[in-house]
């Protein structure tokens, strides 16, 4: 089975950027992309276009934080108060630089914040690193690194 990635992403350019960069990288996953912040929701619920039920749980989540309809933060909070989402590697991939933007992201329970560098290359950079995180975060455990019951 093919993993999902769920890109949030309400900016044309970005969306296409992105996509390249991380298709460069990985190839074999297929994204699913959200242009607000309200159907990223519906996708992760199964309401809305997604009806009658949940899709699969993406693997990732990259998030952008300014979104119309819902904004990023907020969708963040719904990922981290749902049962079914609340484990997800939720990415916030944005253009913002503000330190409160980045301390809200983590106090909401962010995996990662990176600020969208401006160039092709910086980005590659940026998703190669994102990608060997996500990596590391979702290897399977050996048996003895797993904790006891």
């Amino acid at each position: 089975m093919r993993k999902v990635i769920l890109l949030v992403e309400d900016n044309p350019s970005d969306e296409k950027l992105t996509l390249r960069a991380f298709r460069k990288l990985d190839a074999s996953s297929e994204f699913v992309v959200a242009r607000d912040g309200a159907e990223a929701l519906e996708y992760l619920e199964g309401t809305g276009r997604y009806a009658p039920g949940p899709q699969p749980l993406p693997a990732l989540v990259l998030l952008d934080l300014k979104l119309p309809r819902i904004d990023g933060l907020e969708v963040l909070r719904r990922i981290r108060t749902n049962e079914r989402t609340r484990k997800l590697p939720v990415v916030i991939l944005t253009g913002s630089n503000e330190g409160e933007d980045r301390a809200r992201s983590y106090s909401f329970g962010a995996t990662a914040y990176v600020r969208k560098p401006v160039n092709f290359n910086e980005f590659i950079e940026s998703a190669d690193a994102l990608w060997q995180l996500y990596q590391l975060l979702n290897r399977p455990q050996a048996p003895e690194e797993q904790c006891p019951s």
